[in-house]
């Protein structure tokens, strides 16, 4: 084990600079000294030393399709020499054709007309969305959310999202939430299924309609207070928590009873990060809006949108001029995301993650038979989970993954004669969860190598 690593004096300077000149508004400094990368491909980045870093979460999932994607840079490449730029008010060949090829996968998985709108980003794209529920249920701007749910940190979508730090400078701007329990099986109620949980906090939901008194319900006029519930169908910052199979769709059932929309963020699942294009088809129900980015591009563009059903988004209902951004849908961004569309229709993609997902699951499991310190494990597709505790296998451990994350960010870790440092990312309720995003096009022997890296931190964690 290495001691602390030390900047090197050409990284100082940067590093220097960075702390006279740079905001720290959107900034977060995970390991000291922070590393400096020069370059990537692949599942792997290199610092300014071309010391070489295996990657498990890509980007917050922006990367999905690895690093300096051949394929897709070359599309950007192309776009570049034709048509780079051109004003969002005017129209061109890649906006229609890849709102034509969502909204169409859309009709075919759900059965519901639609239309997308593109914005720049996630957050943005949240915003957009929540005009869309507004504008659809005569401005009502009270949404449900869930404990864990992330949804951004423009003012709307920090509103929504459960974490009252990011508000507590700014406040709140129109919309609020009203903040559900999700189904977090492994610190759920002992004694129950995993489904039965699920039926639980559904029925926990439900009652909140049983009568005008618990405040979300007029019996009398048949009108919730409540315009829509926003969802991440696998949460994401929340530490990658994958609820019952039987969960959304009991939960959409009570929302269609009370007129109360479901919006399905698929800003970090989507594009194949579970296995199915949209993460929330897993679990057989119709979203009635889908919020969507990171991913669409690889990271290599700011695009971003949404898909809402036909009632919700017509040209009479949120006419032109709704929403604007300068670069939404930007010919950039979406000739990239249109080869991505056409890369993973060639092969059955889903069922490559899948089969993927599976393998990299049985060897988190395995490492949880050996380390009493994993609590929980958990995957669909490449959204993978490992929970780090206490000793006793369920008192969260911040402390511990704190220190592995720093661990393998020294580089210093061997395998098979390869120097090597690995990336993960830091995600739970309690900041003790490794979620883990690998690029889904990972290969075998480097998910081999991605266990053997973890069990190297896991065994420093435990002797140290």
């Amino acid at each position: 084990m290495s001691d602390i690593r030390i900047a090197t004096a050409e990284d100082q300077i940067l590093l220097d600079k960075e702390a006279k000149y740079c905001s720290y508004g959107d900034t977060v400094h995970y390991i000291e000294p922070p590393r400096i990368f020069s370059r990537c491909e692949g599942s792997y980045v290199w610092d300014t030393e071309d010391q070489a870093y295996l990657d498990l979460q890509m980007w917050y999932s922006a990367v999905n399709f690895g690093y300096a994607n051949p394929r897709l840079n070359n599309a950007l490449k192309q776009q570049i020499d034709t048509l780079p730029q051109i004003a969002s008010q005017y129209l061109h060949k890649g906006k229609i054709e890849l709102s034509e090829m969502i909204a169409v996968d859309a009709k075919k998985k759900f059965g519901l007309d639609g239309r997308v709108h593109f914005n720049v980003g996630g957050s943005q794209s949240i915003e957009d969305s929540l005009k869309v529920v507004r504008n659809a249920t005569n401005g009502k701007s009270l949404m449900f959310a869930f404990e864990g749910g992330y949804h951004g940190r423009t003012l709307g979508a920090s509103s929504i999202t459960s974490s009252y730090r990011y508000r507590r400078r700014y406040g709140h701007f129109g919309e609020r939430a009203n903040f559900i329990p999700f189904p977090y099986h492994f610190r759920g109620p002992k004694g129950m299924t995993k489904e039965e949980y699920g039926s639980h906090c559904v029925q926990q939901f439900a009652r909140l309609f049983e009568t005008e008194y618990n405040g979300v319900w007029d019996p009398k006029v048949g009108q919730s207070e409540y315009a829509a519930f926003y969802v991440e169908p696998i949460q994401g910052t929340g530490g990658y928590v994958i609820p019952p199979m039987n969960f959304y769709r009991e939960l959409k059932h009570v929302l269609d009873q009370h007129g109360i929309l479901m919006v399905s963020d698929e800003i970090q699942m989507g594009f194949y990060r579970t296995g199915k294009l949209w993460s929330i088809e897993h679990f057989d129900v119709q979203p009635d809006v889908i919020v969507f980015g990171k991913a669409l591009t690889n990271g290599l563009n700011p695009l971003g949108g949404i898909w809402a059903r036909e009632e919700l988004i017509n040209p009479k209902i949120f006419p032109p001029g709704s929403t604007h951004s300068t670069f939404a849908s930007n010919p950039l961004g979406t000739a990239v995301g249109l080869e991505m569309f056409k890369m993973t229709s060639e092969v059955d993609y889903g069922a490559m993650v899948m089969a993927k997902g599976k393998y990299f699951l049985e060897g988190l499991q395995d490492l949880q038979k050996r380390f009493p310190i994993i609590g929980d494990v958990d995957g669909l597709g490449l959204a993978l989970r490992c929970e780090i505790c206490g000793p006793d296998g369920f008192t969260p451990d911040k402390a511990t993954l704190d220190y592995m994350v720093e661990e393998g960010m020294k580089g210093d870790m061997v395998v098979d004669g390869q120097k090597l440092g690995l990336i993960l990312d830091v995600g739970g309720y309690y900041k003790n969860v490794i979620t883990l995003a690998p690029s889904l096009e990972i290969s075998y022997p480097e998910i081999d190598l991605g266990l053997k890296l973890l069990e190297q931190l896991l065994v420093r964690a435990t002797q140290r």
